[in-house]
């Protein structure tokens, strides 16, 4: 459990910092970022605000869906968007394709990183993946269709609302996936014995 614990809050908090650098970089965002960042731009609220904000309205969606939220799906709605902005304080922006492109591949890496370790501590899903599942169960769509139909909405969303959209948001959508399986596997908790094992909540993505 402590080791669980940690991986959670390492994870989140790094996800944060890792959508601030991809901010920071200039060179476009993950689709949900790009909406938020879009929110932001029209509300005056920082990009973290927003991200709570967000979260905690799609974890209120969970609620027709008999969604069970957990630890990690709560702790999500809050750390990710106070490390991001925490983050965006501290982080000056960059100028130049070279700075720029070194941000970009930073924040990439370290938010494959970040997936792998607060989905290896099994503490449930994001309230933004459960979204996804809940309609994939609800709907009986396939979930590659389910995903791929919300961040598309989200990302044409996000843009009309001023979000940026770029070359970072294809190398994102490219990478995420095999450098959060990688990370998955390095971060992954030793099998428990014995009655531990029976109890112990799977990964949820």
């Amino acid at each position: 459990m402590p080791r669980r614990l940690v991986q959670l809050y390492a994870g989140l908090a790094l996800y944060g910092a890792s959508s601030a650098l991809l901010v920071r970089a200039g060179l476009g965002l993950d689709p949900w970022d790009v909406f938020h960042q879009g929110l932001a731009e029209r509300t005056g609220w920082s990009i973290g605000t927003v991200s709570v904000a967000v979260g905690a309205l799609v974890l209120l969606l969970w609620v027709p869906m008999r969604q069970r939220p957990g630890l990690g799906t709560v702790s999500n709605v809050f750390a990710v968007g106070l490390s991001m902005d925490a983050t965006l304080a501290v982080v000056p922006g960059v100028h130049g394709a070279a700075p720029q492109a070194a941000l970009l591949a930073a924040g990439i890496v370290l938010n494959g990183a970040a997936t792998g370790l607060y989905i290896a501590a099994a503490f449930g899903p994001g309230p933004r993946d459960g979204l996804m599942t809940g309609l994939h169960r609800r709907t009986g769509r396939s979930l590659r269709l389910v995903r791929t139909g919300i961040e598309v909405t989200v990302l044409a969303a996000g843009y009309l609302l001023g979000g940026t959209v770029g070359v970072g948001t294809v190398a994102y959508a490219l990478a995420i996936g095999p450098l959060a399986q990688f990370f998955l596997r390095r971060f992954a908790l030793p099998p428990a014995a014995g009655p531990v094992a029976a109890g112990t909540p799977s990964a949820a993505a």
